[in-house]
């Protein structure tokens, strides 16, 4: 038995009724964050001399088609959970998106609809590099009221209470377990806070940049926590799937980052220097 002195109390529930309607707490901060997204989004892109209209002629598209790709990426590996109830994998409510399968398909998309309208894709990337962060994290809340996406057991005085029935086969008997989604929620509002928004004052950034810094740090703590979390279906040397995509982001957010170097900045950071 644990010796509890403190923990983070699991949710009573994870949805409202109100009348015959119900309503999740998951897809409420889904919701809110995407909306914060967008519109950090939109200032930031026109803050870097962009034309707004061409953010809204593209972001819808972009959050539409990144949450299918996170939702496809998310069923294929995980298809044993939707057996013998396939329909299930429109139950998004439920929890089930894959980040990394998000972002990847809605950059894709951005760079494509960015081209099509003559956008700047710097500045949408740089823009959305302080929106996703703060997104993920409204997101992340969600997963509390899920109980899903902790970590190993833990008595530390912030481990969160999970229900028996949420807790995984080889951890019937511990009651407490590590928030990892709080982690990733205080490590994202780190990313916006004291780093690039901080760099891009004191800098500043050059293009680009924003977006190789999102990425190499997001991607170093997705896989220090990917070494704590439970609910993973597939290990490689010991990492788990995203864990390894986490290692790529990682190299990827470097390479952006080492080749901003030889840009300019965008004109609002270097009028604001």
């Amino acid at each position: 038995m644990q010796l509890l002195i403190a923990s983070i109390p699991s949710p009573p529930t994870n949805v409202i009724e109100i009348g015959p309607l119900t309503v999740h707490y998951y897809g409420i901060a889904i919701g809110i964050g995407v909306a914060i997204s967008i519109f950090v989004l939109r200032a930031r892109y026109e803050r870097f001399g962009g034309n707004p209209e061409i953010v809204d002629r593209a972001v819808l598209w972009v959050v539409g088609i990144g949450f299918l790709g996170a939702r496809a990426a998310y069923i294929t590996t995980h298809t044993g959970r939707f057996e013998g109830r396939w329909y299930a994998i429109f139950f998004i409510w439920e929890g089930g998106l894959a980040l990394f399968g998000g972002l990847t398909v809605g950059a894709l998309t951005a760079i494509y609809l960015m081209r099509k309208h003559g956008g700047d894709i710097w500045a949408f990337a740089d823009g959305a590099a302080v929106g996703i962060p703060l997104a993920q994290a409204c997101g992340r809340l969600g997963n509390y009221f899920n109980q899903e996406l902790f970590g190993t057991p833990s008595t530390l005085p912030w481990a969160v209470e999970i229900d028996p029935g949420k807790r995984p086969a080889e951890y019937l008997d511990a009651a407490t377990f590590h928030p990892t989604f709080l982690y990733e929620i205080l490590w994202n509002l780190v990313i916006v806070v004291p780093v690039i928004l901080l760099m891009e004052r004191r800098g500043p950034l050059r293009k680009g940049g924003a977006i190789g810094l999102y990425a190499m740090l997001y991607g170093t703590g997705r896989f220090l926590l990917e070494l704590m979390r439970t609910d993973t279906t597939f290990r490689l040397l010991g990492v788990s799937r995203n864990g390894w995509v986490a290692i790529g982001a990682v190299i990827v957010g470097g390479v952006l980052y080492a080749s901003s170097r030889g840009r300019e900045p965008h004109p609002g950071l270097a009028s604001a220097a």
